[in-house]
Order: C-alpha cells, then sequence, then structure tokens
C-alpha cells in the first residue's frame, strides 16, 4: 500500500458541501428479481397483476430518483431463466409464479423506459455461470442449459453451474449479452457470479482440464478461462453499440495486500477472477467489487482497487443488508463512513446491495443519502476510454417564466444528425450557470428540446442553461437560455456567493457609488438589502477583486 489509511470515526457525522455537490459519481443500487427479494413481489398472472407489478418498479424507481441515484443494476439473467423474451432461456418463476409462464409484457423493455424517465442508467444484470440449484433445474425441466448442453454443465454441491473451462460456455454467454444489447437499449451489461464457485479449488472440472488444459497451471488455466469469457461478452457487446458499459462484481478483496490479508476470500486465488487485469486490458468499462466487509477488510482493499483501475471505474458495492436492529450487526455510521471514504480517495461512486434496505429506509441510510450525501443530482462520468469528443453545443434558446414556473425549448444541434443526444437542464441564481456543480442540476437526461419546470414554493431560479450529450456521456458547451445585459460581471438573485475568511464586501448602488462595507455574512447582507440593484465588490485578503451584479428582488424571494 502506497497510501497510509487514516480512519476517523467522527467523519461519519460530516457531510461536507463539497462533497455532496460533486458533479460526476456513480450512484448505484441492485435491483433483484431473483425470487422477488426487491422485485416483484406481486405475480403477472392477470391485467391487473401486470399493473401492479409496473407500479411497485415504478415505486421503487421514484425513490431511487429522489434520492438522486443514476444507475439502476436490474438483475435480468438469473439461474438459468431471464426476465425478457429470450430465444436462449425461458421466463423465470419470480415474475408470474411458475418458470416458463409469460407475464404478459416484457418486464425489461418496461424498467429501461422507466428510468430513462427519471433520468437513471440501466445495467442489465447477468447471473453467469450458475445454472440452477436442484430444485431449480427440476422446475425447468426440458428448458433448463442443464439438459440442454448437459455436456457443458458441471454438478457441484447440490447445484449447477456452466464450465468455465468448456469454450462453449463463452459463446453461450455471450450469445446472451449481445441478445440484450441487440434488442434492448440498456446503458450496461453488468456481469454477476462471472467466477468459479466458492471452494473453487474442489470443482470438479478435470475431464475439462485434461481437455483443455494444455500443461497450464491449474489456477492459472482457471483464471484464464475466466478471462476469456469476459473477453468474449466485452468484444460482442461493443461490436453492436460501442457506448454500451460492461462491467461486473468481482469479490471484494482482490487478493492480500502486502500489510492486510483477506483471510481465504479473494477473487484471485479463492475463486479465480482477475479482475484487475480486466481493467488492465480494456475489457472492462468498470468493477463494482462486493466490499461487504467492516474496517480494515473494507479500507485497504478499497484502495487496493483504486490503485489498480487503470482509468477505469471502482465503485464500491456496500453491504447494507447488515443494516438491521440487532446488536450485532452494523450501525449506520459504518456506511456513512464508507462512502466519505470512497469520496475521499478517488474512486467512483457507491452501489448498495440491495434496494430493499433503501426502501425500507433501514436505519434512516436513505435519509441519510438525500439529506447529507446525495443532496443533489450526479451525472454518471463520461466514458472518455471510448470516446472523449463532445458533441456541439444546442442551438436557439428560448426561455418565459409563468407564476411559479418556466419553460425553454431549444434547436438541435449538428451532431444530432450522426449521433443520438440527450439533455441535460442547468438553473442557478448565479450568472454564468455553472455547469460543472452538482448543485446546479435539474435533469440528467431529457430527451426532447423543451423542457417545463415548476414549484409551489415559488423558488424558480433565475438563470438557466442546456447541454447536449452523447452516449458516451460527453457533454457539449452549455447554451444559455438567459443572461443579464451585462455578460462580464457575475450576476446573482437574491443570494452572494460565500465570502472566504479576511474578505471584505462592498456594496454600491447602481451608479457605483458606495454605501458601506462590511465583512458579515453574505446570506445576512443580503436580508438587510432593500429591493433593487447593487453593484458588489469582494475585496479579498490579497488586495484582488471580484465583481457582482445582485438584484434584490421580492417577487424572486
Amino acid at each position: 500500500m502506497q497510501k497510509i489509511i487514516i480512519i476517523i470515526s467522527i467523519i461519519s457525522i460530516f457531510c461536507t458541501n463539497i462533497l455532496a455537490s460533486q458533479k460526476y459519481e456513480i450512484r448505484a443500487a441492485w435491483i433483484t428479481t431473483i425470487g422477488g427479494l426487491d422485485w416483484p413481489t406481486v405475480k403477472a398472472t392477470s391485467e391487473y397483476g401486470i399493473k401492479r407489478q409496473k407500479e411497485e418498479l415504478c415505486k421503487q424507481l421514484d425513490m431511487l430518483k429522489e434520492a438522486n441515484f443514476n444507475t439502476v443494476l436490474f438483475q435480468t439473467r438469473l439461474r438459468g431463466d431471464a426476465i425478457y423474451p429470450s430465444v436462449y432461456e425461458t421466463f423465470a418463476e419470480s415474475l408470474a409464479g411458475k418458470t416458463g409462464r409469460n407475464p404478459g409484457y416484457d418486464p425489461l423493455k418496461f424498467a429501461i423506459e422507466e428510468c430513462h424517465k427519471r433520468g437513471m442508467e440501466l445495467h442489465a444484470w447477468m447471473v453467469c455461470i450458475p445454472a440452477g440449484n436442484d430444485r431449480q433445474v427440476r422446475l425447468l425441466g426440458s428448458k433448463s442449459i442443464v439438459k440442454k448442453k448437459p455436456s457443458m454443465c458441471i454438478h457441484f454441491k447440490n447445484a449447477w453451474y456452466l464450465d468455465p473451462g468448456n469454450p462453449e460456455t463463452a459463446t453461450y454467454l455471450a450469445a446472451i449479452a449481445k441478445e440484450i444489447t441487440m434488442n434492448y437499449d440498456i446503458d450496461g451489461i453488468h456481469l454477476d457470479y462471472i467466477r468459479y464457485p466458492e471452494n473453487g479449488e474442489k470443482f470438479p472440472d478435470g475431464k475439462t482440464y485434461r481437455k483443455y488444459g494444455k500443461g497450464k497451471d491449474l489456477t492459472q488455466w482457471r483464471r484464464d478461462n475466466i478471462t476469456s469469457i469476459v473477453r468474449r461478452i466485452y468484444n460482442e457487446v461493443k461490436s453492436i453499440k460501442l457506448w454500451v458499459k460492461v462491467s461486473s462484481a468481482p469479490v471484494g478483496k482482490y487478493n492480500d495486500t502486502s500489510r492486510y490479508s483477506s483471510k481465504g476470500w479473494n477473487a484471485y486465488n479463492a475463486v479465480y477472477q482477475d479482475a484487475k487485469l480486466w481493467m488492465k486490458d480494456g475489457i472492462h468499462d468498470a468493477v463494482f467489487p462486493m466490499m461487504y466487509f467492516r474496517d480494515n477488510q473494507f479500507y485497504p482493499f478499497a484502495l487496493d482497487w483504486e490503485e489498480n483501475k487503470h482509468g477505469r471505474w471502482v465503485i464500491p458495492g456496500l453491504g447494507v443488508y447488515f443494516l438491521k436492529h440487532k446488536a450485532h450487526e452494523w450501525d449506520i455510521h459504518e456506511i456513512k463512513r464508507q462512502i466519505y471514504f470512497s469520496r475521499r480517495n478517488g474512486l467512483d461512486g457507491q452501489a448498495f446491495f440491495r434496494n430493499e434496505f433503501l426502501m425500507r429506509n433501514t436505519c434512516g441510510l436513505t435519509d441519510s443519502l438525500k439529506n447529507c450525501f446525495y443532496t443533489h443530482p450526479a451525472a454518471v462520468p463520461p466514458m472518455v476510454w471510448q470516446d472523449s469528443i463532445a458533441p456541439s453545443q444546442p442551438i436557439n434558446g428560448e426561455i418565459s417564466f409563468i407564476n411559479n414556473s418556466v419553460k425553454i425549448n431549444w434547436e438541435e444541434s449538428d451532431s444530432s444528425k450522426t449521433e443520438t443526444l440527450t439533455y441535460r437542464i442547468y438553473a442557478s441564481d448565479f450568472y454564468p450557470v455553472d455547469t460543472n456543480d452538482g448543485k446546479n442540476i435539474v435533469c440528467l437526461r431529457h430527451n426532447s428540446t423543451s423542457f417545463s419546470y415548476s414549484t409551489e414554493d415559488g423558488n424558480i431560479k433565475r438563470f438557466w442553461a442546456v447541454t447536449a450529450t452523447d452516449r458516451y456521456g460527453n457533454e457539449s458547451s452549455p447554451l444559455a437560455l438567459n443572461h443579464p445585459e451585462n455578460r462580464k460581471k457575475m450576476v446573482c438573485v437574491n443570494k452572494l456567493p460565500e465570502a472566504q475568511d479576511g474578505c471584505v464586501i462592498s456594496v454600491n448602488d447602481i451608479t457605483g457609488m458606495e454605501l458601506y462595507r462590511t465583512k458579515c455574512s453574505p446570506d445576512e447582507l443580503v436580508k438587510k438589502l432593500r429591493n433593487g440593484v447593487y453593484s458588489i465588490q469582494y475585496v479579498l485578503p490579497n488586495g484582488k477583486q471580484k465583481n457582482i451584479t445582485l438584484i434584490i428582488s421580492e417577487t424572486e424571494r
């Protein structure tokens, strides 16, 4: 470890505004569909059942949207079955109460549409190697991969698995990933259980090893098998849609570090995942390591991932299912410390396993996110290693304010002729609108060239801007939809920027005559001023000045 780890328990009670308002951060939740663990709890056995099932999912997505999440990891392939109409596998039992029964609609298509309406990405979560336990395989019957391709499957500890050493396994899983990518407007393919099972050293693949091992060391051969599957899936997905992100959820500890033992449970040796290599070789866009650990089983291993990400994204998976009300289980401050730590050390976000515990607001978790860590929206970072060219700016913007609402319109730029664009909307009481500040994001993913916004309290921001974003997340320069007459100065309405220690604020009328000087806080100053237009100067301790035009308007307060 090159970094020194200092864990101070008191950090869990602090939430800095700088961290809370950062623009780019992946905020993800796993929605588990196997057994209806997260969704669905209602079976789609009638039109009413379909309606209830859809409403239930929308309720979960609304909660995530309200808490400013931007990514949903949606379980799409379960254990040899799926939640969409597939030519390879049948419908999962959890949808309509019986394995193979059509739920009467396409749950994956519906989930994608609803996520996109809310400005969130959907990554299709594929459970890869498990083919089902004995019960599940019996229920699947002749539709099971065990029955259709028995030579590709191995029975181990009362369950069936695809054999990673059999080349057909890579072909089969890549075909499923290709099917999803071709037929659905997904934002990512997320690979789960892309590894050997627990106690992998006892996995009975000797026959396959003798056939395909070619003299390799057994452990390295197994790692190479998993890497070959990952590479095949990655290349298949990228050949169809280059912008679709490929990620996985490896075991949370890659390997022992120089100072801390993984206690026998790690990705590299225990289950033959070489996820660092996947990032190094460019066959992964992100990893969501399952870091369901505490204290020094979390922090050093999180840094180990961060130090070896090779320009890709690392988003620690946090084990919020440990947050229960029993004394021997986790306190909410454990999760707070992990979020704070991941931000301070350059990790790219957080993911929460699983959504039920967010829906239940377990131990106040969701309230903590909304009120402390996720107080403002954040965008998924651009995938610059795939494409770094920003689209051109939208053009011909118009804006109108009516009562407690605003309506804006603009026209597409030339970039829209060659690529699919969405739009981000920003608003601020300061001009120009700072599009690098997450606090100013109003909408992350808008699909048309008009936008309406209203509030019950009438607190409509004064200045608005719109940018175009492509499927890689590259963002254009902002189109200002309105601006003051004097664009050379910062203009703000009923609010002033924060002032550093020692700053003197000079308040002048519109003619430039100084009214008075003060060292009081900007918020206190604004409260004292009457309606009107003021010229404000911030005189910094080093003598430099910052000029601001301040508009005080009772109707804008």
